[in-house]
């Protein structure tokens, strides 16, 4: 089979990190692990960004969002180099370019129709979704999932398609009806939260969420089996970060950074189904321009990993990286982390406390909220020894016994900074008027009262959120 010719599709949720059950988690997702197990499932993936826009900016440029521009939700004003996305890099090499549903790099994540022509996309696959109210959306995925199943059975394979086919799920808001089989009492929330009323029924929905992306998974699957496609198609199922819970979205823990990532490619040989190595959204890019024979730009950032795919050893990245600069606020972080160390510095030294409009609105904050969440700060350099850490908890910065590694992770992230460059080297991020910003004491993303807000920004489409 002639690789060259291999369609791309690109499966994508929101907020959904790595909880599904192809990692070992008890949630109700039998054709991701379906697809996961005829497949290669990356165990140490990460985002770029715990934030919707620019975590998905890096995955489709193949860089930075301090290189890409997508410093903040685009939404709320900030653009992407929209030469360097992905659609536009495929079109320009003789694919037909589609998308479905939900893209975050232009406008709100329901504004489809302003991606085609800008970030290459030819086709608009999207159904109709202004009948849905937000957490109804999850309905719209699966209107479509029925597009796209439709599309595949009457596409003429005249060239090769890249689809990008997007999900609301499993972003909040949660559906508000539980799905038949999901029991609230046996929907024990992340270890990281804790097991109360309140959290396994906020849970119950999201497993309900990731219910319905699963389904619709499955029909896409079956699509492309059924029109003779599946041993002809690319396909990259991931996220763009962690799930929509304090310390998870919008923080540089492996709760925000660690996403899932599996990839099929028809005719791999590959030991097992499974891999360790590190591996960062950006190597995404790199690795189909190697998989599908077309040069790969100069500015990209990230690493092949196609050998994986030809039965080659590959020790994967040394070290990712992650970065915050806005969700809401002005939050400038900034991370390295290698298979056992992660390093964080917050650059904003004059506000240490939690940024509460950085945390979506959600029955989650509302616990904390009542129970002290405005005693929680941050410290201004952390180093977490991850094999005896996994939830980043015990700071090592001040450790006698760890310094050599803190003067090693510091100096791994000076050089990426200066490398890449990194505007933080200059100072704070200037706000610029177009841009919508919370101040960062402000506690709910979407605010309706201006004196909430460093910066009003243009009158653009969505209530805030990411």
């Amino acid at each position: 089979m002639d690789i060259t010719k291999m369609n791309i599709l690109y499966l994508h949720t929101h907020d959904t990190g790595k909880m599904i059950s192809a990692y070992g988690h008890k949630i109700p997702t039998p054709n991701y692990q379906r697809l996961c197990d005829d497949a290669l499932l990356f165990q140490n993936a990460f985002s770029v960004a715990p934030t919707c826009s620019p975590s998905r900016a890096g995955l489709l440029t193949g860089v930075f969002p301090h290189q890409n521009g997508m410093l903040g939700l685009a939404q709320r004003g900030f653009s992407i180099k929209q030469d360097w996305h992905l659609a536009n890099l495929l079109r320009e090499n003789g694919y037909h370019t589609a998308l479905c549903g939900v893209q975050h790099e232009i406008g709100y994540y329901t504004d489809h129709a302003m991606a085609i022509g800008t970030l290459g996309y030819i086709e608009d696959l999207s159904a109709n979704h202004t009948q849905y109210s937000e957490e109804n959306l999850v309905c719209w995925d699966k209107d479509n999932a029925k597009n796209l199943s439709q599309w595949l059975a009457g596409y003429n394979q005249e060239k090769p398609f890249f689809v990008s086919y997007g999900m609301h799920a499993t972003h909040r808001k949660y559906p508000t009806e539980i799905a038949e089989g999901i029991s609230i009492d046996n929907s024990q929330p992340p270890l990281n939260v804790p097991n109360n009323e309140v959290m396994r029924k906020d849970f119950a929905q999201y497993k309900t969420s990731a219910k319905l992306a699963d389904d619709n998974v499955g029909k896409i699957i079956d699509a492309l089996k059924r029109n003779n496609l599946y041993d002809k198609t690319i396909i990259v199922l991931t996220t763009d970060h962690g799930l929509a819970y304090p310390f998870a979205k919008c923080t540089l823990n492996d709760s925000g950074i660690g996403v899932l990532l599996s990839m099929r490619v028809p005719g791999s040989i590959y030991g097992k189904n499974s891999y360790d190595g590190l591996i960062s959204h950006i190597d995404v890019i790199p690795t189909l321009c190697e998989l599908i024979g077309i040069e790969k730009p100069e500015y990209l950032e990230g690493e092949s990993f196609a050998d994986l795919f030809a039965g080659k050893e590959y020790k994967g990245d040394t070290v990712v990286f992650g970065e915050i600069n806005f969700h809401t606020s002005y939050e400038p972080v900034r991370a390295v982390r290698s298979r056992r160390y992660k390093y964080i510095r917050y650059f904003d030294k004059d506000y240490l406390k939690a940024n509460y409009s950085n945390i979506d609105d959600s029955p989650v904050k509302e616990f904390y909220n009542k129970h002290g969440l405005e005693k929680v700060f941050k410290e201004t350099e952390c180093l977490y020894d991850l094999y005896y850490d996994t939830f980043e908890k015990n700071n090592l910065v001040k450790n006698p016994e760890y310094q050599q590694e803190l003067e090693h992770m510091q100096r791994e992230l000076h050089e990426f900074m200066v490398r890449t460059k990194d505007p933080l080297l200059e100072g704070p991020i200037a706000i610029r008027k177009k841009w919508k910003i919370n101040k960062k004491e402000t506690y709910s993303p979407s605010s309706k009262n201006t004196d909430d807000y460093e910066s009003v920004g243009e009158k653009i489409k969505g209530d805030g959120k990411g």
